[in-house]
């Protein structure tokens, strides 16, 4: 239950359902309700394709690059704390008219980079590692899923809630999760400074217990 949660509001905070209502409306302008919900489940089921993907592959991809777990929490973390300062300032790139016309916005930019982005994809690899046997796999699933259906209902009523929220309810909202997420990048940063670290004792210690050996045996001598 953890673990779920743990995973569960990771990725919430991150893809920031409430942040991605405007988004959504800004994007779909113009286009019937039918359609504008068969996009909210189009673009889920691309993000959430994504970032299983990612799941289940992103071991091999680490193994085959000679990449150990600190380094992706290293670079995870500030890779993280990047996206929260976007949130945080309202500073991010939003697609243009003429990126818009060329894809399926479900798919570009909805579903990835905007749900599925690099956050989401590095939080996601990172959890996968941290699985203990298959209790943490149906937490991480079931997270997973969860969130997948948030969104889609974030997007699916994204009238409702933004006449509910107003403009400013929804800038609150964004800046509180930049700052929920900025907490988590700089804990992951301060993990893996800690695991490298460890690594580095670690390795030096059979050197260590050489040169105390050696003083050990000086000293007998001179007895």
């Amino acid at each position: 239950m953890k673990f779920f949660t743990e995973v569960f509001v990771t990725l919430l905070v991150i893809i920031d359902p409430p942040g991605t209502v405007p988004v959504f409306l800004g994007l779909t302008r113009g286009r019937s309700a039918r359609a504008r919900n068969r996009l909210a489940w189009q673009a889920a089921v691309v993000a959430f394709g994504v970032i299983v993907a990612f799941a289940l592959f992103g071991r091999t991809i680490l193994n085959y690059l000679g990449v150990g777990l600190p380094a992706l929490e290293g670079a995870g973390g500030l890779l993280l704390l990047l996206v929260s300062l976007e949130l945080l300032t309202g500073k991010s790139d939003e697609p243009t008219s003429e990126q818009r016309a060329r894809a399926n916005v479900a798919f570009v930019p909805l579903g990835t980079p905007l749900l599925a982005g690099p956050g989401a994809i590095v939080a996601t690899m990172l959890y996968v590692q941290r699985i203990h046997g298959p209790g943490n796999v149906l937490a991480l699933a079931l997270a997973i899923v969860a969130v997948t259906i948030v969104v889609w209902l974030a997007m699916r009523f994204s009238t409702a809630i933004h006449r509910l929220l107003t403009d400013n309810g929804v800038e609150l909202l964004t800046r509180i999760a930049g700052l929920l997420l900025s907490a988590i990048a700089v804990q992951l940063v301060a993990t893996a400074v800690l695991a490298f670290a460890h690594q580095r004792l670690s390795a030096a210690r059979p050197e260590l217990s050489a040169v105390a050996d050696s003083l050990r045996s000086v000293a007998r001598r001179r007895r």
